[in-house]
């Protein structure tokens, strides 16, 4: 007999949560007790509800997934649910179960689903070196870029790119004191690019971690990021909490 699950369900995307409900609905033994939008409802739903199971997004309006857990009294079992590789050495310590990175299959929502059941009545962790390969999973990442200018094609290797910008349909690579437009889209560039080393910390940029040398709270909703040539660069709130993930602060 399957081992019946009482569940909550908690991210800020309508769309997210959507998905993953009608996931669930293929797992009658999961009952879905609540649907939260931020980390806060979150935090209630758990205190209230007990469930056994919580999928906690990272990146939550007013309680981020990780300061949820860390609210949480009494046994549970987490699932992270990000589209983020980053937090995944963060979710290993924080002793989640499973850690699913959008869009995730139904394949491997069932996988997660019976690790929570081994995990219930089983205070341990799963294995962090199985989790890390399922987070980080074998796929080359780019190490040059190619930019077309005019009749010519200049090779950008990775390593070098200091941050780049969205620009309408293009995207601008910034190089030491030069820059270079490439018809691409910062989403697709930041798909192309290892999260270890290049964060998205705003809508319309991307920067190398390698270049950063200092992280300001300038108010309670404004952040910058400084490189080391002193060029300084905005960040939302949500991009300043994950380059600090990244940069281990």
């Amino acid at each position: 007999m399957t081992t019946p699950l009482r569940a909550i369900l908690a991210d800020d995307e309508p769309l997210a949560r959507s998905y993953l409900r009608e996931l669930l609905a293929a797992h009658p033994e999961v009952t879905v007790l609540a649907e939260c939008r931020n980390g806060l409802e979150a935090a209630r739903a758990i205190a209230q509800h007990r469930p056994d199971l919580a999928f906690l997004d990272v990146e939550m309006p007013k309680l981020d997934g990780f300061e949820v857990l860390d609210l949480v009294e009494g046994p549970l079992a987490v699932v992270f649910v990000t589209a983020f590789d980053h937090y995944a050495v963060r979710a290993f310590e924080a002793h989640a179960v499973d850690y699913l990175r959008k869009p995730f299959s139904p394949e491997r929502l069932a996988a997660a689903l019976e690790r929570v059941r081994q995990r219930i009545g089983q205070p341990r962790t799963l294995d962090a070196n199985l989790l890390r390969k399922e987070a980080f999973p074998d796929r080359p990442f780019a190490e040059r870029l190619a930019v077309k200018n005019g009749a010519e094609v200049v090779i950008v290797d990775a390593a070098d790119l200091d941050y780049a910008t969205s620009e309408d349909d293009y995207v601008n690579l910034h190089v030491g004191t030069k820059s270079w437009l490439k018809h691409q889209s910062l989403a697709s560039l930041e798909q192309a690019l290892d999260p270890r080393r290049f964060v998205r910390i705003h809508r319309t940029c991307l920067v190398n971690v390698d270049r950063v040398t200092r992280l300001e709270q300038e108010t309670r909703d404004t952040f910058s990021v400084v490189l080391r040539d002193r060029t300084e660069l905005r960040a939302t709130r949500q991009g300043y909490l994950r380059l600090r993930a990244v940069l281990g602060l």
